[in-house]
């Protein structure tokens, strides 16, 4: 879902700077940094093709990730913070929609950090009840 949101985002801003739409925000809206687009889409595309394969094939290094993907949120946190509590604040702490894709990014980042099959907290899907219970009555 963080794919596929980042992927609209992407798409989005093309829109807007190949054939602008009167339903999107402007391309302005879309652009937080002095970033020419190009290398701006070069890189999106890139990020996108590393979601795509880390969802067909999620790494390992939990921790790490756990870790990069905290920082990251809390950054991009700040920048937001930063761009309501402080009205003459530069305009990169201004533009919402780059700020909060930020946000998504980092999220699908901390998602990474739990392997598939658990949960947040870090237990197997399903109960450990039922496992236990399953091995002692098959003994």
């Amino acid at each position: 879902m963080l794919t596929l949101l980042f992927s609209l985002r992407v798409a989005g801003q093309a829109i807007q700077h190949w054939a602008p739409q009167p339903y999107l925000p402007p391309f302005d809206a879309f652009q937080g940094s002095n970033l020419p687009y190009p290398v701006l889409l070069g890189s999106q595309l890139l990020i996108l093709g590393l979601m795509v394969f880390c969802n067909l094939r999620p790494p390992n290094g939990g921790s790490v990730l756990l870790w990069i993907g905290g920082l990251y949120m809390a950054g991009s946190l700040l920048r937001i913070a930063v761009g309501i509590a402080v009205p003459d604040a530069s305009a990169w702490f201004s533009t919402w929609i780059p700020a909060l894709f930020h946000v998504v990014l980092a999220g699908y980042v901390l998602a990474l950090a739990t392997p598939r099959g658990t949960s947040p907290a870090g237990t197997s899907k399903g109960s450990s009840c039922r496992r236990q219970s399953g091995r002692s009555a098959s003994r």
